[in-house]
């Protein structure tokens, strides 16, 4: 299902529309009074904040998100979550400055926050899990690939027609990426990695472990191949040096959460928006 700029210009047209929106998702119409157990609200004039109207008792519906004790309009904020979920490369903190009309600094902090509800969920991968590793950290010469200098490595997994996950990492030695392989994947799931000597043990954790040798030219062995993971990894590139040009390494998981969050809900029937206004209550 699309949701256009129209329809967010519809449904969110000011500060009290989505004021509203935030009320009605946390408590609902038919929310009864802590104190008098009655119900029926109305908006405090001139506030953020909702009063009972029996009893007066007042509720802020902003405590506890992103937007508590912002000085940004509420709308503005609503603006910068579409624009974050509708951008398939990402949009960056300058074009949420033209578009809203914030500074560049409030922009970046916006973002921030916004990234912050793209965390990752616990679910465990299963079924067939394609293992990878990448390097971010734009071109330059000398050697490319695993071991090039200057770069920030990523690993990754993906299920096969399921979700992505993605940790950046200090290094990708075999006791790093194992206790990770482990947590995230369930037991005897079938997985596949190219010839890198850290993944060499994935047998021994209770997968069925097979291998593509990429150094051989090999990519696919009928249906063994890691492709997805390949495919997750150049979108992600793409879209950083395209988008964002650099990324460092200390705000680079934000970004990498940001792009799996999106692979996670390419399927999704409800618009991406308004998975994020969720994750904001």
């Amino acid at each position: 299902m699309k949701y256009t700029i129209k329809d967010f210009n519809r449904d969110f047209p000011n500060d009290d529309a989505c004021l509203d929106y935030v009320f009605d998702k946390n408590y609902g119409k038919d929310f009864e009074c802590p104190e008098c157990h009655k119900t029926g609200f109305y908006r405090v004039k001139e506030r953020k904040c909702y009063a009972c109207a029996w009893c007066g008792y007042q509720i802020h519906p902003l405590a506890h998100t992103i937007f508590h004790k912002s000085s940004t309009s509420l709308q503005t904020w609503f603006h910068a979550i579409f624009l974050m979920s509708t951008s398939k490369n990402g949009v960056s903190a300058k074009e949420i400055e033209r578009q809203t009309g914030v500074t560049y600094k409030t922009a970046w902090r916006m973002q921030r926050q916004i990234r912050m509800l793209m965390k990752p969920g616990s679910d465990p991968l299963k079924g067939t899990v394609e293992i990878d590793d990448t390097y971010i950290g734009g071109k330059r010469p000398g050697k490319r690939g695993r071991g090039a200098a200057g770069k920030t490595p990523v690993f990754g997994m993906v299920e096969r027609e399921g979700a992505v996950k993605a940790q950046v990492m200090d290094d990708l030695k075999k006791r790093r990426v194992e206790p990770i392989i482990v947590e995230n994947i369930e037991k005897n799931s079938q997985v596949f990695t190219d010839e890198f000597q850290s993944y060499k043990g994935i047998r021994k954790l209770d997968f069925d472990h097979d291998v593509v040798k990429h150094g051989i030219k090999q990519y696919v062995k009928g249906n063994v191949h890691t492709n997805t993971i390949e495919g997750f990894w150049s979108q992600l590139k793409r879209s950083i040096h395209g988008t964002y040009h650099s990324v460092s390494p200390q705000h680079l998981q934000l970004y990498v959460d940001e792009f799996a969050y999106r692979y996670n809900h390419r399927k999704s029937e409800i618009p991406l928006f308004f998975h994020l206004m969720d994750r904001v209550m």
